[in-house]
């Protein structure tokens, strides 16, 4: 394995791209999904499930795990690798999404921004220079720089003045990253819903020479459209050669799209969230537990899934384990929906390699829109 951090383009197909990340921990496969393990624990997995279901790479949160159980502990313990038994890459991010949409009486300024907890009310303070030290204090592989994602829509005034804080935040963690064999620091575009203040955040970032780029800022509320129409101006902004992270998504379809547009990484909570919830995300689409049909439907999810939550428990089942309210549906149905997603991202890696992307993702959308198959 590689003593240092690597991105590889193995395959094109249109704006596509396949391709591999190597770390001293593991390479990672893209077009990736990154299962989000907020607290140190992706919710309702084993970590060896979440291995087994394909994931080289997981996300942990700076903001939760600063505040419990503390930086300064889980580095005395080892770092979150050996502390959650994950050996493998982790990215964490820089914890200021969380500040802004979590935290209580926030205060922001040049130097960082201080908040209570929103667990306890104790007062912290995150600047630049404290997000990275704790994400090395967590020892993660991939860091992110501290950023200030606003909520959509704002004024174009509002969200230049966030754009430019973000590029200084950048320098200020860059400087503060240094040097750290086999690791890298990712810098974060932002420029909310104006596509000139995206392409000036991402030629900034860009003049930096950073190891890899994350798209913020999206995915948190805006119509899909206004989503894509900044991935179409920005990927081709940002280096080539670089991995391209778009932070929060999302659902199937917008990592399909997203894909379409030169997009590398993904995370989102969406899919362990809807597991609790009831919720399945299956070949044919998103399948409600809850609904009474499946009352007396001995019928797996996904007969020919090779996850055992998918093809071995009936619906019928599930269905009443969601309806008691027993953990072992969230259990069940996280399990499920996971596998689906990195089943999802091999099948798009497969068709990048083989020249025919545009085809799966008209096929996997059409199987969505037939819908799921009714009981007989």
């Amino acid at each position: 394995m590689t003593n240092e951090f690597a991105f590889t383009i193995l395959a094109q197909d249109g704006a596509a791209r396949r391709g591999e990340i190597t770390m001293p921990r593991g390479a990672v496969r893209t077009p990736a999904f990154m299962p989000v393990g907020t607290a140190g624990s992706v919710k309702a997995m084993y970590m060896d499930q979440v291995r087994d279901l394909g994931s080289d790479i997981i996300l942990g949160n700076t903001y939760h795990l600063m505040l419990r159980p503390g930086a300064e502990r889980v580095a005395r313990l080892g770092g979150l690798h050996e502390f959650a038994r994950w050996p493998w890459p982790i990215l964490t991010d820089s914890g200021g999404f969380q500040v802004m949409s979590l935290a209580n009486l926030r205060k922001l300024n040049e130097t960082g921004v201080t908040f209570r907890s929103h667990i306890d009310g104790a007062k912290f303070e995150l600047t630049p220079e404290r997000s990275i030290e704790i994400q090395s204090l967590l020892d993660s592989d991939i860091q992110m720089q501290l950023d200030e994602c606003i909520a959509l829509p704002a004024a174009r005034e509002e969200t230049e003045r966030a754009m430019e804080l973000s590029l200084r935040w950048a320098e200020r963690s860059a400087a503060a990253f240094g040097e750290q064999p086999g690791k890298a620091m990712f810098g974060i575009v932002q420029g909310g819903e104006d596509e000139g203040l995206r392409l000036r955040s991402a030629a900034a970032l860009s003049a930096m020479n950073l190891k890899g780029y994350a798209i913020g800022g999206l995915a948190v509320g805006e119509p899909q459209e206004v989503m894509l129409t900044m991935l179409d101006v920005t990927c081709p902004a940002l280096p080539a050669d670089r991995p391209r992270y778009l932070m929060g998504v999302g659902t199937p379809e917008d990592i399909l799209e997203s894909v379409a547009r030169g997009v590398d990484m993904f995370d989102c909570v969406m899919p362990t969230r809807a597991g609790r919830h009831g919720l399945a995300y299956t070949r044919r689409g998103k399948v409600n537990m809850k609904n009474a049909r499946h009352a007396e439907d001995p019928r797996p999810l996904d007969e020919e899934s090779d996850c055992p939550a998918s093809r071995d428990y009936s619906r019928a089942y599930v269905h009443h384990l969601v309806r008691a309210g027993e953990p072992l549906a969230g259990m069940l149905l996280t399990w499920n929906n996971l596998s689906y997603y990195q089943s999802l991202m091999a099948g798009i890696r497969d068709a990048i390699e083989a020249g025919r992307f545009t085809e799966f993702r008209e096929e996997t959308k059409a199987m969505w829109a037939e819908g799921d198959i009714p009981p007989v």
